[in-house]
């Protein structure tokens, strides 16, 4: 016959095979419930025969809005910087993604949105291509300049390198409807640009000196960039946008073509055959 100890020892190790076997189920429920929820695959670009992922910037680059690319009834899509970056970086830790194409149709954005995008793209550790197709302009050029290399359509707009504070003034309609505006400021130029209030010569200066201060550091970024000169940035950058051919020939691209030349082009950075690169699309 057992003794209490002994009893006590086995219903012991019991339990604790028990609790085992429990967390080992619990773990594999876990594993299967990710799997088939989509939680593991947020980061899971490629299918398993995709090989290439496809970024896409529409519309005002921005860092406001929620998703990567939403449709506003009033002022049109809008691309997320912060997940273009979340979807560089899972990209990047998929295993069977040897690459990404970004396609380009826009008119820009903020500066520091379109900054992200090109300084996420310079630092990606797999061959990176920007297609512009109809627009790749200002802020959407600047994001383009981060890629390894950049393609554009012979047709597409390219370049608009600048910076703009231009707005409507309210202030004389304003007057005319009867509406005086009350200004209560901290300091002297806390509500300058207020299109609601005439511009003042003192302020009209602090904003071109902020908008030289900007322009230069765009000209800097694309010049570094495109390993070009800063001269010769600066002599295209009154911001005017150019043809696709025309940005070729002042070699703000490095090529015209569409999504068929950017996949000859991945396919001699991997030492593929084109037939061997498909997009994820």
């Amino acid at each position: 016959m057992r003794t209490i100890r002994e009893e006590i020892l086995l219903t012991l190790a019991d339990a604790v095979i028990i609790i085992i076997f429990f967390f080992i189920g619990l773990w594999g429920f876990g594993v299967w419930h990710d799997e088939w929820s989509g939680y593991n695959s947020s980061w899971n670009i490629s299918d398993g025969v995709c090989n290439v992922a496809v970024a896409s910037i529409n519309g005002d680059i921005t860092t406001i809005y929620g998703s990567t690319t939403t449709e506003d009834e009033m002022t049109g899509p809008k691309t997320n910087a912060d997940d273009v970056l979340a979807f560089l970086r899972d990209a990047e830790q998929d295993p069977d993604i040897f690459g990404v194409i970004v396609r380009i149709d826009s008119l820009g954005g903020t500066p520091v949105a379109s900054e992200l995008i090109a300084d996420a793209l310079k630092n990606f550790s797999l061959p990176t291509v920007a297609l512009i197709r109809e627009f790749g302009t200002s802020g959407a050029y600047l994001a383009a300049t981060g890629a390894d290399t950049i393609i554009a359509s012979p047709f597409s707009d390219v370049g608009g390198i600048g910076i703009t504070f231009s707005y409507l003034e309210n202030w004389e309609k304003n007057s005319k409807e009867g509406l005086r505006f009350v200004s209560l400021a901290s300091g002297k130029y806390k509500d300058y640009g207020n299109p609601d209030k005439p511009l003042t010569a003192d302020e009209r200066v602090l904003l071109e000196r902020d908008l030289k201060i900007y322009h230069d550091q765009f000209i800097k970024e694309v010049a570094e960039n495109r390993n070009l000169s800063v001269e010769d940035i600066s002599k295209l950058a009154d911001g005017s946008s150019m043809p696709g051919e025309l940005a070729l020939q002042n070699k703000l691209i490095d090529a015209t073509g569409n999504q068929e030349t950017a996949r000859a082009w991945l396919a001699e950075q991997l030492g593929m055959g084109d037939e061997e690169i498909i997009f994820c699309e």
